[in-house]
This record gives structure tokens, C-alpha cells and sequence, in this order.
């Protein structure tokens, strides 16, 4: 019942927020900056979600697309307004720090592991993502990790110190790039790598990747959406922050978070408000 309020009540503030924000004439167009992960660009859901607000608002949002880990950080260093990631033990660092207020869950997919169709690690079919882990280390097959601090990055880590291993050697390839660029290395490589869904799905035509892991409950994908403290900074966009958290997780701005698809297939699904029946 208490959680229901709390839906119920956010929804309302969000409605309010979208209400009542005042429309600016396009002369006196103003820009919000944005630290986002790689994934929310690369994937293509940025160009989607974000138009209808900067054309709702005459809001221009400045997009700054990194690694969650770098994301974050922009945003603790008061060089961004508000800020979207999926790391969640980094996220909650930032948060108790006061680096950030109003935090609100926006939307969710999951990490799946892909690599070449002859798959000589085996990993087809595995559903422990530990153990798939286990089979690259052990075969020694060709890993790039993103190295870049991203929450994508941040899960790998987790996941080889789950398998009680330190990647090293040349079959582990640390490229300090986004996913996109990840996924294409990987391919024309011949190799393995950590994805989120999204991207992979939105690269699928580029290359032959296939996805040979997947479903294990500890590669759930969280992602969430934060204001930058005004008490911290002053000078942060703080109220334009908020009309574009109360766009996102408003039941307009979920709609379109959920039917962006790429091959019939859903990339993000919403969190903040419940689908309707």
C-alpha cells in the first residue's frame, strides 16, 4: 500500500512538473547537459526519447555519452546537470555522498554474452553467467572488455571476481571504448564480449555476433536517472533537470522508452510507471 502511494504521488509530481513548466519562446532556447551511458546513444533510444522533449520544452539537451563510471563523475564535479547510468554500487556511492538528489528508476534491460558463431569457448547454451566466465578463462579465447569504467565494465568485474579470476594474458583485450565500438571490435576479431541487449540489438545488422549467454538473473540491467545537487551547485539547471526526469518517468515519456524497438524486439523496458493492462 505504502509503495502504491508512493507510485501514485510520484506520477502526480511528474504530471504537476510537466504542467506547470513554462514554455519558452525558441529565441530564448536554453540547454541542459546530460552524462549518460554509451548504451541510451548507441542504441539509438536518445534520438527518440529526447526530441519530443526539446521540442515540448524549447529545452536543447547537451548530450554527453561515456561510460557510467565517467558519467557519474561529470556529474559529482558539477560539469553536468542530471545524469542517466546502470551501476548501481556506483550510483548509491554518489547518492549517499550528496552528489545527487531525486534519484528515480527509469528503465531496465539485461547483459548478455556474445561472441563468434563457431563458439570454440562453448559457451552455447550456458545460463550461469559465472560460469560462462569460467569456459572463456579456461579456453583462453579472445574477451574485449569495454575498460572504461561503465557500468557494463563495472559488471564484467563483477562477474570474474564471482569466478575467482584476474583476466590477464592476450586473450583478454581491454579497449577503453563504448559498446558500440565494442561490439564491432569483437566481431571483426572474432572474440567474445559483455553486452547490454539494447546496443546488441541495435548493431545485430553491422555483424555475426551471437548471443551464446544469457538469462542468468545476476545480468539484470538497471537503469537510472538522477539530478545533479543544486546544494552542492548553484549554478546546476536544477528545474530543467527535474522537467526532464518528470518526462522520462512520466507515462508519456515510459511509452516511448517502451515501444522503441529495434527487429520487433523491445530495448528498454520502463520502470517508473506500470504498463497498462
Amino acid at each position: 500500500m505504502k509503495r502504491a502511494w508512493y507510485i501514485g504521488g510520484w506520477v502526480l509530481f511528474s504530471w504537476v512538473v510537466l504542467i506547470l513548466a513554462p514554455v519558452r519562446p525558441a529565441a530564448a532556447q536554453e540547454h541542459l547537459r546530460l552524462s549518460t551511458t554509451t548504451s541510451t546513444e548507441q542504441s539509438g533510444l536518445l534520438a527518440v526519447i529526447l526530441s519530443p522533449f526539446e521540442q515540448r520544452f524549447h529545452l536543447k539537451v547537451d548530450v554527453i555519452a561515456v561510460g557510467s563510471g565517467k558519467a557519474l563523475k561529470l556529474a559529482e564535479n558539477g560539469d553536468v546537470d542530471v545524469v542517466l547510468s546502470h551501476a548501481p554500487e556506483l550510483e548509491a556511492a554518489f547518492m549517499q555522498a550528496g552528489f545527487g538528489v531525486n534519484r528515480r528508476d527509469l528503465m531496465y534491460n539485461d547483459f548478455i554474452i556474445v561472441g563468434p558463431p563457431n563458439d570454440p569457448a562453448q559457451l552455447r547454451g550456458t545460463t550461469n553467467a559465472v560460469d560462462a566466465f569460467k569456459k572463456l578463462a579456461a579456453a583462453q579465447a579472445v574477451f574485449i572488455s569495454r575498460g572504461d569504467d561503465s557500468g557494463t565494465h563495472q559488471k564484467e568485474k563483477e562477474l570474474w571476481r564471482a569466478a575467482g579470476i584476474a583476466p590477464s594474458g592476450a586473450w583478454y583485450v581491454s579497449a577503453g571504448q563504448g559498446m558500440g565500438p565494442v561490439l564491432l571490435m569483437a566481431n571483426e576479431r572474432q572474440a567474445y564480449t559483455l553486452s547490454d541487449r539494447g546496443t546488441y540489438l541495435a548493431y545485430k545488422k553491422r555483424d555475426e555476433l551471437q548471443i551464446l549467454s544469457q538469462g542468468d538473473p545476476a545480468l539484470f540491467n538497471p537503469y537510472m536517472i538522477a539530478a545533479v545537487n543544486p546544494a552542492r551547485y548553484p549554478t546546476a539547471k536544477y528545474i530543467e533537470a527535474m522537467q526532464l526526469i518528470a518526462w522520462l518517468t512520466s507515462p508519456e515519456g515510459q511509452k516511448l522508452i517502451g515501444s522503441y524497438k529495434q527487429d520487433g524486439e523491445v530495448l528498454f523496458h520502463p520502470t517508473a510507471v506500470a504498463p497498462s493492462p
